[in-house]
């Protein structure tokens, strides 16, 4: 470990947010020990490759095939010489000089897993999955059925703690995910059998479950372009309730199996749901 901070991207057909991306960083980061590395997720857009000139300090790695996000984080991390890592989304931004104050509160924290920080879109609107709890029968049933949600409710999003606060929670989002190497690596990582959502979900819930403490950090803002590399599309359906499908199993088959029945049932029907929208 040489570094304080590697800063790992996954790209997939974001080229221009890519660069914006890459841009924010060296804005930001200055003062600070850090490497980016950037591997690309066999992209069908080969433009990412002109930002290898105008990034000389970037790390690329060009995958041989898309084998999903996790796989390709946990493929750019064996490379990784930083004491911490940054896990970021390609089509988002930092927007401060507080990458400092974020690696000092998390060196002060004993059992630190992970730090997210507040997140909104485009238009400035707050993305609410910045802060989230582990997802159980009774929020998953108001997240997938029902837009009903008190205001300061402790639901799946946690409506309880402040948009700009700082606080202990459950569930952060990959799109800006800080970890530490040596903890990441302890607890196995990204599991890659998730090809693309619920990864995030997942290893939050085991930094959890082996004793280490996640926060939010809602001091610090990223802009996050929300689902522009995202097209809402069956195989996005596939994916979407596929992830939520392999975390029920991996969690509740064994330990809650009413639980599991009831969950998987209203993954399947609100899959069914969301197919039919679609036509």
């Amino acid at each position: 470990m040489n570094k304080k901070l590697s800063i790992v991207i996954v790209n997939y057909n974001v080229t221009q947010l890519l660069r914006n991306c890459l841009l924010s960083i060296q804005k930001y980061c200055e003062g600070i020990d850090y490497e980016v590395i950037v591997i690309d997720n066999k992209s069908t857009d080969s433009s990412w490759g002109d930002l290898i000139p105008e990034f000389p300090k970037v790390h690329f790695i060009a995958s041989e095939n898309n084998e999903g996000f996790s796989k390709a984080n946990n493929r750019a991390i064996e490379t990784a010489a930083g004491e911490y890592l940054l896990i970021l989304n390609p089509d988002t931004e930092l927007e401060g000089f507080y990458l400092n104050e974020i690696l000092n509160f998390a060196d002060s924290k004993t059992n630190f897993g992970c730090l997210g920080v507040r997140m909104h879109d485009a238009n400035g609107n707050f993305l609410p999955e910045s802060k989230r709890s582990v997802p159980d029968m009774i929020n998953s049933f108001e997240k997938l059925f029902t837009n009903f949600k008190k205001k300061n409710s402790k639901s799946y999003y946690r409506n309880d703690v402040d948009e700009y606060g700082v606080a202990e929670v459950e569930v952060i989002t990959g799109a800006f995910f800080l970890v530490k190497k040596e903890v990441y690596e302890k607890v196995g990582g990204l599991d890659e059998r998730y090809f693309m959502y619920g990864e995030d979900i997942d290893l939050c819930y085991t930094l959890l479950n082996n004793g280490y403490k996640n926060y939010y950090y809602g001091k610090a803002s990223i802009l996050h372009h929300k689902g522009e590399s995202t097209v809402k599309d069956e195989l996005y359906l596939e994916r979407f309730y596929g992830a939520m499908q392999i975390f029920i199993d991996k969690y509740y088959r064994v330990n809650k199996p009413l639980q599991y029945s009831f969950m998987k049932a209203g993954l399947r029907l609100r899959h069914k749901i969301e197919k039919i929208k679609l036509k």
